[in-house]
């Protein structure tokens, strides 16, 4: 009797009974290991082994024939198996690359004819307050997602300067080093909604280059303000130290000056009120009775200096004694005595805020002078490892007083240890921080938190 001949046999694509689709995803498998362990597959055979996994997956799922010839690769060359890019996560700080100057691009990513110099339209196009914010809402709404070649459908590049490009009407997509160029340098005082905080770095733009579109501020402290960005993953709206996480010194703000007027949006850290000039209003503005804006903006001032432990609430237009003390702590610190600190501010005084001249007030980290009752915020510097002080010693305490000392193993004291920074960062996560705002190292909302 003749020994029968068996043919290796591969099921059809069709066939929805049990032993072909287990021979089918037999084969797939198989072919998919010999392809990852150098095996003789090659490209065509991997793809077969491919489309072989697609269609057993389908029929198993009863998706029958229709599936099947959609898995089917088109006719060309092989395609190269690429390993996907896990996303990556949010993140505090800006890290991301950024595109040239650049026109505007259509909506399926085809240029648009140059401008006569890239960078420079001919014409500013006037726009309010309200349409600038509105127009950063609308990616904030849709969450474009960051990317430095990548352009949204209203010609805009996605990322941080584009997105300042888009927000101001540009017609043209700048960089942190040409978005100056259409605007005017101000300082902190003036800051209002539809201003920018720019941070280039010549040297390097992709190490650190930043801007931020300004929100209004988060509270009457003026520390803190609500920044609309255009960073990884995609576009956010988060209070934000002045003038940023990282760099915050190096962060300018600047106006376009193709603003105008116009409503300001509604909502917390809006700031209608005009900027008091920088001119000595006059002593008979300060003392018990007044209630001005130029009261308000010493108290911003001079928290500025280093009074913010004299305004727990943050100045306001109404004298009182946190004024007072603030500006004699401020007049003490220029080595004042007597009538010259007698904390009413007179032209000299004022000057010296205004223009950010003469010395910071003195920080009291053990002292609770003002009418706040809490120290003064010393820095970042003075909570890292090995440092040792009296601020470190009033955070323990206050730690513990808040129901945050459960590192503590012997009890609070002076020198930086690993239960601080525990206790510190299980108290920032109580304020529904994440990631690099809950490290653990105060920052001076930390603090503020902690002592208010």
């Amino acid at each position: 009797m003749p020994m029968p001949v068996f043919e290796e046999y591969e099921p059809a694509g069709d066939c929805v009974c049990l032993g072909c689709v287990h021979r089918r995803r037999t084969l797939a498998r198989g072919r998919a290991i010999a392809l990852r362990d150098g095996g003789p597959l090659g490209a065509r055979g991997a793809r077969h082994a491919l489309v072989l996994a697609t269609a057993a997956g389908v029929v198993l799922s009863g998706g029958g024939t229709t599936a099947l010839a959609t898995a089917r690769p088109a006719p060309g060359p092989s395609p190269v198996p690429v390993t996907p890019t896990p996303p990556r996560p949010p993140s505090d700080g800006p890290g991301s690359p950024q595109g040239g100057p650049a026109p505007l691009h259509g909506p399926k990513g085809s240029p648009a004819k140059p401008p006569g110099r890239p960078g420079a339209p001919a014409t500013v196009r006037r726009i309010d307050r309200s349409t600038i914010i509105n127009r950063a809402k609308v990616w904030l709404e849709e969450q474009v997602p960051y990317s430095m070649s990548d352009y949204w459908s209203d010609g805009y590049r996605q990322d941080c300067s584009g997105f300042v490009s888009m927000a101001w009407n540009l017609g043209t997509n700048e960089w942190t080093g040409s978005l100056d160029k259409f605007a005017k340098k101000i300082t902190k005082e003036e800051l209002l909604p539809g201003d920018m905080l720019l941070f280039h770095n010549p040297s390097d733009p992709n190490n650190g280059s930043h801007v931020t579109l300004f929100g209004g501020w988060v509270d009457e402290t003026r520390t803190s303000y609500i920044a609309y960005e255009q960073t990884r993953p995609t576009t956010r709206k988060l209070a934000t130290p002045y003038g940023y996480w990282s760099n915050a010194t190096k962060y300018l703000p600047y106006r376009f000056t193709g603003v105008t007027g116009g409503i300001l949006p509604d909502g917390p850290g809006t700031d209608p009120k005009p900027t008091a000039p920088s001119a000595f209003p006059g002593a008979k503005m300060f003392g018990p009775g007044a209630n001005n804006e130029y009261v308000a903006r010493l108290g911003r001032m001079l928290i500025d200096r280093g009074g913010r432990r004299f305004y727990p609430k943050g100045p306001s237009t109404k004298w009182s004694e946190s004024d007072r003390l603030a500006t004699q702590a401020f007049q003490k610190a220029q080595g004042w005595t007597g009538a010259e600190a007698d904390g009413i501010p007179g032209a000299h005084t004022w000057r010296l805020l205004v223009e950010g001249q003469g010395n910071d007030i003195v920080p009291t980290p053990d002292a609770a002078p003002g009418p706040g009752g809490h120290p003064a915020y010393p820095g970042p510097g003075a909570f890292r490892p090995g440092r040792s002080g009296p601020a470190i010693a009033a955070l323990s305490r206050q730690l513990m007083a808040k129901g945050f000392g459960k590192y503590y193993t012997s009890g609070p004291g002076s020198v930086w240890s690993e239960a601080d920074r525990r206790n510190v960062e299980a108290f920032q996560r109580a304020q529904g921080w994440r990631g690099a705002l809950a490290n653990g190292y105060p920052g001076p909302e930390t603090w503020r938190r902690l002592f208010a």
